[in-house]
């Protein structure tokens, strides 16, 4: 190598010969083995290290007490690391003798110097219970092909155990070229595209790639609309009311959204879209506050404070069961993966929380004088955390199949919460005019705050969405939409059109760039990017 290596890049950081050699080591894994020996040629660099391809020629040749002594001569390992790449050869050379027939020298090897290694009892115990159940079942011998084979094993084992410059990582540069491309799109505020990124240019996002644009206002509720929500398959869409009714709206006509209600006069139309009318619930006696989409959605469920909890056919609009009696009172409710069973949980404490099968059967629950009144809940799309408030400031996460349980306190009221899609990350918001983001492992001392919005008096609800749950979006009391970045605490869009307070908000969970707010205007408006068709009201008569 170089004794004064040469720089490259526009700021001098790059080893030209460190840049060749993952060069050819990238070639060789590509197949491109006559261009790596010509580049290697040319470049006067080899690939191989000295001192691997020393190792290389002497494990190929079962020069064992020399391999021994190359790696012993490799100053910058570790002592770690040298018991291990020992522990391999050891491990050859023993297997080899036994194949053998030469007993004594492996008896040897193992009790003087496999023993002596510093890479635990147990993993040289499982080496001699293996080479032992070998011996009895009559397999210790090994033909002269499948050694072969064996020490190209070991050469590659080697290259994964020592360090660079020694060996090279494996796949160096796409790994390198790779953190580039995740650096781009890391530091990309806007980046929210299933599009592949292209090398052959800086990665850049514009504010079109997150829905800025009203693309339809959504008026048949006849008061103020209190809850949102897109289901699973981001097909349809949900919203529920103090009218006391809930609607349906169906999200997949000609690729674009459509009401789905009767007994309405008026729509906003897509120039290129149809009217599709399917269902809007009517069972409830008092305000709807809360609805719940079952994974599959074929099924919702609907409840509110002063309400029960109900469970609807999507299909056919129908109400299916009715929990409880009617002084069950729901004021939230969350389903398990598998779509056939559900929780709910009471802002009467004698109630609780309750876990029941979708056919009405109750499975288990958790009530009585000592259980804090439930204000929300929310089960990880993995099944494994069911996450509920108490109290207005407790978050306590339980898993559901060791029973552990974690406790987080705000210092303020929460007043609504949402899980991210990948199960890892949970957002409150509290009435201090914040909201906070903590991870379900439990790994975090202090939650990541988010700031800017308005909120001091109402229940404001908000939601992951985007790209891999890359933003963060909550309705405010000024009758803005607000969108943040999970990067930082202040927002990169404040979305304006309602007149009255955004109560919720919804991400369309399969396009990233459609989003759902709903408002004591009585409205639900439907944003989508910059670029999105534009919309236009037609009356129906």
């Amino acid at each position: 190598m170089e004794n004064s290596p040469t720089m490259l890049g526009e700021k001098g950081l790059i080893k030209k010969h460190e840049l060749v050699r993952v060069i050819i080591q990238c070639l060789h894994s590509f197949g491109y083995r006559k261009s790596a020996a010509c580049l290697e040629s040319e470049s006067s660099i080899s690939f191989t290290s000295p001192e691997f391809e020393l190792i290389k020629s002497q494990v190929l040749n079962a020069r064992w007490d020399d391999c021994v002594d190359s790696i012993y001569r490799i100053k910058e390992l570790k002592d770690e690391t040298r018991a291990s790449a020992l522990f391999l050869v050891f491990k050859q050379r023993l297997l080899e003798c036994l194949s053998g027939g030469d007993d004594l020298s492996a008896l040897a090897l193992l009790q003087k110097q496999i023993s002596a290694l510093q890479v635990g009892k147990e993993k040289v115990h499982k080496l001699a219970y293996g080479i032992l159940s070998l011996r009895e079942t009559g397999m210790g011998e090994i033909k002269d092909d499948d050694i072969c084979e064996l020490r190209k094993r070991l050469l590659f084992e080697l290259e994964m155990t020592l360090p660079p410059p020694i060996t090279l990582p494996d796949r160096r540069l796409e790994y390198l070229v790779e953190m580039a491309v995740f650096a781009q799109l890391d530091s990309c505020m806007y980046h929210n595209s299933f599009d592949t990124v292209s090398l052959y240019e800086d990665h850049y996002c514009g504010r079109d790639q997150i829905p800025t644009e009203t693309t339809q206002v959504l008026t048949d509720h006849k008061n103020e609309v209190w809850f949102v929500q897109f289901s699973n398959s981001g097909n349809y869409l949900a919203s529920s009311s103090s009218d006391c009714t809930a609607i349906i709206w169906e999200d997949y006509v000609d690729g674009v959204l459509s009401i789905v209600t009767i007994e309405a006069s008026h729509y906003l139309v897509l120039e290129d879209g149809k009217v599709t009318l399917k269902h809007i619930l009517r069972s409830h006696q008092n305000p709807v506050s809360f609805v719940a989409w079952s994974p599959d959605d074929t099924m919702l469920l609907t409840c509110g404070n002063g309400e029960v909890l109900k469970l609807w056919d999507v299909e056919t609009g129908t109400c299916k069961h009715t929990f409880g009696d009617h002084g069950f009172i729901v004021s939230s409710c969350a389903w398990f993966p598998d779509s056939k069973r559900l929780v709910c949980g009471s802002s009467d404490p004698e109630k609780g929380i309750y876990m029941w099968d979708h056919a009405g059967h109750e499975i288990k629950a958790w009530k009585g004088m000592r259980m804090p009144k439930v204000l929300d809940i929310a089960v990880t799309p993995d099944g494994e955390n069911l996450v509920s408030i108490f109290s207005d400031k407790e978050i306590r996460i339980f898993h559901v199949e060791t029973n552990n349980e974690r406790v987080i306190h705000e210092e303020h009221s929460i007043t609504s919460l949402s899980i991210s899609g990948d199960s890892k990350f949970l957002i409150v918001n509290l009435n201090s005019q914040e909201i906070h983001m903590w991870d379900i492992a439990g790994k975090w001392e202090k939650p990541l705050k988010y700031k800017g919005h308005r909120q001091l008096k109402y229940v404001i609800r908000s939601c992951f969405g985007g790209l891999n749950s890359t933003f963060i979006a909550s309705g405010s009391e000024n009758s803005q939409v607000y969108i943040w970045n999970r990067r930082g605490s202040r927002p990169i869009e404040v979305l304006s059109g309602h007149s009255m307070t955004v109560n919720c908000v919804s991400w369309n969970p399969r396009r990233p760039q459609m989003l759902a707010s709903a408002s004591d205007d009585q409205t639900i408006r439907i944003w989508g990017s910059s670029h999105s068709e534009k919309t236009q009201s037609k009356k129906l008569l």
